[in-house]
């Protein structure tokens, strides 16, 4: 009796298939499986501009095949019965053997962080010994106040994206400084987790306030707040960033924190 495919291939649509292998081919070891699925893709590809992929978000060794098969993580497809890892491999990519195109395969399943630069703005009151006051903005979509600041978009310098965010929301066109702390912020309230920035946006006179002109869709206002205003009005880990940043500003404390700490 002939032996079984253990790859198929079905149509999506018109130069794009979707290839799949059997449990069996897995049961060989995935290093050999890598071998099959790769001359299947490569196969595909001669008529085809598309060959994808979809395994199960939970099937670290089916991820794995794909990966090494030269399929490119795509991302999640979302389903009731279990989210699905969608890869893929276009006619036109590098071939593998070349840097970039095994490049262009490692960052599509590397792990990826996201970055939000903030800045610590000061009234220049805290340069006579008095208590210093930090810019706070009220934001239109939570209740508790923060610095100034955004993500960074993809492929831009957080030290461009921290002034961009500032002009943007603030309507205030200040330089970015040195980067006074790197805080990571563990998974919270439906975020993954991420990498805080917080760049040293100077000294400024308290006229400063005057000059801004909040973004409506995100800031309902702006103001210099002492650091007793800062932990009633900020959640508990910006006030531990802002304090963080402070201690660094001044060379006392770390320029690494987590969550503030």
């Amino acid at each position: 009796m002939p032996e079984q495919p253990h790859t198929h291939l079905s149509k999506v649509e018109d130069g794009v298939v979707r290839i799949a292998w059997t449990s069996d081919l897995t049961a060989r070891g995935w290093q050999a499986a890598v071998d099959v699925v790769r001359r299947e893709v490569a196969a595909a590809l001669v008529h085809h501009h598309r060959v994808e992929a979809k395994v199960r978000a939970g099937d670290d060794t089916a991820q794995r095949i794909a990966t090494w098969s030269g399929l490119r993580r795509e991302g999640v497809e979302r389903r009731r019965d279990g989210d699905l890892v969608v890869y893929a491999r276009l006619s036109d990519d590098a071939a593998l053997n070349e840097p970039g195109g095994f490049r262009a395969l490692l960052n599509s399943f590397l792990p990826r962080k996201r970055a939000i630069a903030q800045m610590l703005i000061r009234d220049d009151a805290a340069g006579r010994d008095a208590e210093p006051r930090v810019l706070l903005c009220r934001l239109t979509y939570k209740a508790d106040w923060d610095l100034p600041g955004g993500v960074v978009e993809v492929n831009e310098s957080p030290q461009l994206a921290v002034g961009r965010e500032v002009t943007e929301e603030l309507g205030l066109t200040v330089e970015p400084g040195r980067l006074l702390l790197t805080d990571w912020m563990p998974p919270w309230g439906g975020w993954d987790d991420a990498v805080g920035l917080v760049f040293d946006g100077g000294a400024h006179p308290e006229s400063l306030i005057d000059a801004v002109v909040p973004q409506e869709r995100e800031i309902r206002s702006a103001a210099f707040c002492t650091l007793d205003e800062v932990d009633e009005l900020a959640a508990d880990f910006t006030a531990r960033r802002i304090r963080a940043a402070l201690a660094s500003l001044a060379g006392t404390g770390t320029t690494y924190t987590e969550s503030g700490r």
